[in-house]
């Protein structure tokens, strides 16, 4: 399962206070609830014990090797044997493709217990694989494969505790699903947990919680958290200020695609806060994050006022960034 297949939920956006900072380093007003993260590889069995050499030939590629090994197990009623071979028909590695076939493994490996094949079947409700759309399924699914201590699943069922329509709506559920996913160090988990200790939704509000959890995240890669710890860091709102550390963490962002990141990045050089003042990469930024959606009437006006050389070399840089960027998008 690739991209943003399992991005199933349309929750509603929960509104965040802005505070308002030197260069406008400010969060979204509207940011939403993150929606579920692609699933992990359902062929990753939490006991690889019996499937050592067939998960191995998966991570290695070598998928007919994997398909093979693992189709020896799966007569044996190994339940992550079946996970796997799920996994292959699921992708299409080694074997095409075929979801029908992907589904009957996952059961099989379901009805054994397998919490990462209760996941994956939980993935195929909400998409309407091999089969109708089944939400109330898939929401069971979850169910179980979070009492198994499946962290995605627990993070996917937090956020239909968030959204309130397989489940009745209860914020304190759902932090407490998320608490449990945050622990298992998954980083989306750890962000939704620190937006409910942001603005105290379903958890006691504690920023100082809420911005240790941001920075686990930010650490894992989730961008999102990137942009709010870093702002949080400008601020020194929740976790020590920190101007230089907040420059380059936003630089970090702004190279992963973040338009905001980018804009803040841009107000940032312009000031010289955090980062040495730097005009021409001021200007670039703020191009960049234009192109990204995220226009600035006052950085309009700061390039407006550059020499020509500086607006110049800003906008082929710009533009060197965005081609070179831009095909590597989905």
């Amino acid at each position: 399962m690739s991209g943003k297949a399992c991005a199933f939920i349309a929750l509603g956006a929960l509104v965040f206070a802005a505070v308002a900072v030197p260069v406008e380093a400010q969060a979204p007003k509207n940011s939403p609830w993150p929606s579920p993260p692609p699933p992990q590889n359902a062929g990753a069995p939490a006991d690889q014990s019996n499937v050592d050499i067939a998960y191995g030939a998966f991570q290695r590629g070598h998928y007919i090797t994997a398909f093979n090994e693992a189709s020896k197990r799966a007569q044996q009623n190994d339940a992550a044997a079946m996970t796997l071979l799920g996994e292959l028909y699921a992708q299409g590695l080694g074997v095409g493709r075929d979801d029908s076939k992907a589904a009957q493994w996952y059961k099989l490996a379901a009805a054994k217990g397998d919490r990462d094949a209760m996941f994956a079947l939980a993935m195929f409700n909400f998409q309407g694989r091999a089969g109708a759309r089944d939400l109330s399924e898939a929401a069971r699914l979850l169910e179980s494969a979070a009492k198994l201590g499946h962290a995605g699943a627990a993070y996917d069922l937090g956020l239909l505790y968030v959204q309130g329509q397989q489940f009745v709506q209860d914020f304190k559920q759902a932090g407490e699903l998320f608490t449990m996913a945050a622990e298992a160090g998954n980083s989306e988990a750890q962000y939704a947990l620190a937006t409910m200790y942001k603005e105290g939704r379903g958890v006691t509000k504690d920023m100082t919680k809420a911005m240790r959890l941001m920075q686990q995240a930010s650490i894992a890669g989730n961008l999102e958290a990137m942009v709010e710890f870093a702002i949080a860091q400008f601020n020194g709102e929740g976790t020590p200020k920190d101007e230089a550390a907040a420059g380059r963490l936003f630089a970090k962002a702004a190279h992963l695609g973040s338009p905001i990141a980018q804009n803040r990045l841009a107000r940032i050089l312009m000031a010289g806060r955090g980062l040495p003042a730097d005009p021409t990469e001021s200007v670039k930024w703020h191009l960049v994050a234009k192109a990204g959606g995220a226009s600035d009437p006052d950085l309009d006006v700061f390039a407006s006022k550059q020499t020509p050389e500086v607006r110049e070399n800003a906008d082929k840089t710009a533009k060197k960034w965005l081609s070179t960027v831009a095909p590597a998008r989905p």
